[in-house]
Parts: C-alpha cells; structure tokens; sequence
C-alpha cells in the first residue's frame, strides 16, 4: 500500500458472524491484514463495531430488536470479550479508546484523543476505537461507526480509511434483488444517485447499512482521505490490498489531505495569540520539520486556551516576522510558566505534562522565511 496511515473500520457482520459472541472466523485474516501492514511501516488505528453482539447471550432481552438500555448493557458485557478477542491475534499491544460524536466536538479532549493515538503509533501500538455505547445513546441509536470512523480518521491525519463489511462494496443496483448488479469499482464524486444506490441493513444487531459507510466517505473524501468499502470476509482482498489493487469500491478524494488540513489551519482558524521564539527555533521549524518545545519560546502575547490557533514570530531584529502558525497544546497561562524550559522539567512545573511539544509538527503549517 501506498498510505502510511490507515484507519480500518471492522464492522459487526465481522467480529461476530451469527451475532452471539466473537469469532476469529474473519478477524484472523482482518488481523494478518494489519500485523501486514505493520511490517511495512504503516500506522494502522481500528475502529470497531460488535461490542453489542459480542454481548448479547449475556444480557436477558427477550426481542429481536433490543431496547437502548439492553444495547447498552449488551455493549458493556461485550466490550471486554471484544478487546480481548482482537488481542489474541496479535504479538503486540493493543489498546482501547472509548469515545463519542461529544468528545471529537470538544477542542480539549479532541486534542487528547490526537495525542493518545499519536503517542500509541509512536510505541507500535494499536488503537482499537469504538463509540462508548453503554452512554451515547442517540449515537447506538442512529448508528453511525461508520461515520465515527471517518471523523477519526480525520483526528489522526490518515491517508486512507478502509470500511470492511460483508458486502462487496457499492453496486449500480441492489445485489441482494437483482443478479446482474455490477460492482462500481471507483467512485469520483459522491453525488445524490450515488446515495440513492444505497439500501437498509438486514442485520438487527448492525447499527449502520450502505448509507452510513456512504457518508462515512464523503465526510472522509472532502478532507482529502481516499475511503474503500471492501468485503472483509474475503481474505483475498487484502493481499491485493498490499498490493495496491483494488477489490471492492474507492472513493476518489478530493485533493491531498496534507494540503486540506494545512490550507484549514492557515486561512480558516484565527490566531488567539502568538509566542515568540528564538532563531534556533526558526531553524529547526523551517528546516528540518521539527515541533516547537518550549525552549524555544521566549514570549508570548494574548489570552488563548489549549487547542487554539496561535502565530508563531521570530523577531529579527526589532522587525517581527510571522513564520507560521499552529495548535498549541497549552494555555497562555500555562505556556508562560514553561516557556524557555526544557520539556523534561514540564511536570515539575506545572503538575503535569499533556505534551513534551507546544506545538507538534502535525500542528503546524509555515508562511514565510523569517
């Protein structure tokens, strides 16, 4: 593969096939997709759906169609059997993040859940992500990992999500109805008749159909991540994955992610504020690709909160020259006990450490040459 950072959505038909348990039936050959792709150096972040089934035979119902609060329950139970049935197959850590559609709303806890990951794949672990179903009750109800999994996606700054199911990917026609539907191999522009192609889910326990994995692409294509629906019961599609081919349906993204996000960070978000830094600094930005610490800021000016979009200025001279901006991981109350200070002495300032940068490479994007 060509990406250096994949989000991979594993949906419930997946991990539990008849819907009273985990099974390894498709999880193994999901799992040898991703020891694969760590071999090769590409970041892998799971997202997955089947907690609620995993649950099930736990948790008395009686229906076919569960109530919230038994989804929930179910949910719990199965939350833990889930983890436990993707960690066998696997020789190095994995980890679980709990979230919902609120915490990737919230600029603090957005950022949290940016540095965890990035703290996780810096240690070759894997983060196994699903949505916090035994709270998020309009989130269960609706259905949406699929979408969950594009805006993690876009959290992560992937290249590429790929949503597994048991469906082949999107057909001009219902495959379930009519015998001579076709396979649509590469989709360019998510239009309405692109939407209209999508049907129900038959599966009760599954909480998302074509539709929602529709709309998990064009959320993820419009920030410039090239999204696939493939069939992951098939463990020859992912040897042709490896191989950059093709076997179920990709949707073309628009532009290059890397451009995306530096383009929104540059001319969309507004400087709260702007620290000072000193010419190494400058040089280590602008050369070498490196993050900001806080040695290398010798003031700052505004009032900002964590997560905000603050100007990074070099004063050469007593002509101040703006280098860049980018998303601090501290407050200005808290930035100006650290600055000048080596990262190493950070907890022992200020109680804590969130972040041994102030502003991650990831974070920033550059204007000019001081």
């Amino acid at each position: 593969m060509q990406y250096k950072r994949i989000v991979v959505k594993v949906g419930s038909a997946l991990v539990s096939p008849d819907g009273q348990g985990c099974s390894g039936k498709h999880v193994l050959a999901i799992a040898g997709f991703i020891s694969a792709c760590h071999q090769r150096e590409i970041e892998v972040i799971l997202v997955s759906s089947g907690s609620v089934a995993a649950g099930r035979s736990h948790i008395a119902h009686g229906s076919n169609n569960p109530s919230i609060a038994a989804k929930q329950a179910m949910a719990a139970v199965g939350q833990m059997q889930m983890m436990a049935n993707w960690q066998r197959f696997f020789d190095f850590s994995c980890s679980q993040l709990l979230i919902t559609h609120g915490d990737l709303k919230d600029r603090k806890r957005y950022l949290n859940i940016k540095n965890t990951v990035r703290v996780l794949l810096e240690n070759r672990a894997l983060p196994i992500i699903n949505e916090n179903d035994t709270v998020a009750t309009q989130e269960l109800k609706v259905g949406d990992n699929d979408n969950l999994a594009a805006l993690v996606a876009m959290v992560v700054d992937a290249d590429a999500l790929l949503i597994l199911s048991d469906v082949d990917g999107v057909f001009d026609k219902d495959p379930r109805k009519f015998g001579d539907a076709k396979l649509i191999p590469v989709i360019d522009e998510i239009t309405q008749e692109i939407y209209d192609l999508a049907g129900g889910t038959s599966n009760h326990l599954a909480t998302g159909g074509m539709a929602t994995k529709i709309q998990a692409a064009d959320k993820a294509c419009q920030q410039g991540i090239d999204t696939y629906i493939v069939n992951g019961t098939m463990p020859y599609g992912f040897e042709q994955l490896l191989k950059n081919e093709n076997p179920g349906t990709h949707f073309i993204a628009k532009g290059n992610n890397l451009t995306a996000k530096k383009q929104w960070l540059k001319n969309t978000l507004k400087s709260a504020g702007a620290v000072h830094v000193d010419k190494g600094a400058v040089n280590a930005l602008q050369q070498s690709g490196a993050s900001l610490l806080p040695i290398g800021v010798k003031g700052l000016t505004g009032d900002f909160a964590k997560g905000a979009a603050i100007d990074i200025i070099y004063l050469d001279g007593a002509l101040p020259k703006v280098i860049g901006k980018g998303i601090c991981q501290y407050s200005s109350a808290d930035l100006a006990r650290i600055q000048g200070k080596g990262s190493q002495h950070i907890e022992d300032i200020l109680g804590y450490c969130p972040s041994q940068e102030v502003i991650h490479r990831d974070d920033f994007v550059l204007s000019k040459k001081a």
